[in-house]
């Protein structure tokens, strides 16, 4: 999967788009095939904007867009509205230990 992080109209430190690149890689665990994922990170006077996109192989894309005071918190909050998205199409992925449950259960 083809992972993307861009700024506009201002510089972001690296640890920032280190973050965000995880962001994207948990983001793509609740999908099946992913295409391509991207955040873009924006700054207009004192707000910070973070618009975090989704191309799943269906031909389906998640858009999620936020606004706060700093960039990192931009980002989390377009995670959670993400993850909110993803949830109502796909359904909420099973917990890792209901998982080992389950497989307890079969054996």
């Amino acid at each position: 999967m083809q992972k993307v992080v861009t700024a506009r109209h201002v510089e972001i430190a690296a640890n920032l788009k280190q973050r965000a690149v995880v962001v994207l890689e948990r983001i793509s665990r609740y999908v099946r095939g992913p295409i391509e994922s991207s955040v873009t990170f924006d700054r207009d006077g004192h707000e910070a904007f973070a618009e975090v996109r989704l191309h799943v192989s269906h031909g389906e894309w998640f858009v999620a867009k936020s606004v706060a005071t700093d960039h990192r918190s931009a980002l989390d909050r377009a995670e959670a509205k993400m993850r909110r998205q993803i949830e109502k199409v796909f359904g909420r992925p099973p917990r890792t230990r209901q998982r080992r449950m389950a497989r307890q259960s079969l054996a």
